[in-house]
């Protein structure tokens, strides 16, 4: 760092704030977070509220259709629309989350727990919103090796340096 806290080295530094806990909204943070990481940026990741949960050591992710009215799935040789009002029948999100899950594994994709240890080994920081942990009532025990727990005020340090701020 030099004068005024100006990044004098050139590493083009990013955040992401992960708010979400559902299958579909893993995907984004971690698929942008890895990649930035193996370009050489560095990475770092802050999970509050809802997002929180992507840390805990088990996961147990769901795809909700109710509220996604952009959600379609290929079916019968093609994409199928979801109606909003189907996602509140019980075993619809079981359903939408075996599907999501059979599609991922089908199609190659990384799990999330396979994106979360790339960006462990990554060295992406990753963040746990203290506030979070304790309204939620969690502790740094139940999740992954690797994190730190923080506030707003620490991931404002690194946003302030950083030159993408991604919101998730």
């Amino acid at each position: 760092m030099g004068e005024a806290g100006l990044n004098l080295d050139n590493t083009k530094k990013m955040t992401i704030i992960c708010t979400k806990g559902t299958l579909d909204w893993a995907y984004p943070p971690f698929i942008l977070g890895t990649t930035a990481a193996a370009m050489d940026v560095e990475v770092t990741m802050f999970f509050t509220f809802y997002g929180l949960g992507l840390l805990d050591k088990e996961l147990d992710l769901k795809v909700s259709p109710l509220g996604n009215p952009a959600m379609e799935m290929p079916m019968m040789g093609m994409h199928m629309g979801m109606p909003n009002l189907v996602g509140m029948l019980p075993g619809v999100t079981g359903g939408a989350t075996a599907m999501m899950k059979n599609m991922i594994k089908k199609k190659g994709v990384a799990s999330i727990e396979e994106l979360r240890e790339a960006a462990v080994l990554s060295d992406v920081r990753m963040i746990a919103c203290q506030m979070t942990l304790d309204l939620f009532e969690k502790k740094k025990e139940d999740m992954i090796d690797g994190i730190e727990l923080g506030g707003a005020a620490t991931w404002m340090e690194s946003a302030l340096q950083s030159d993408i701020n991604l919101y998730m």
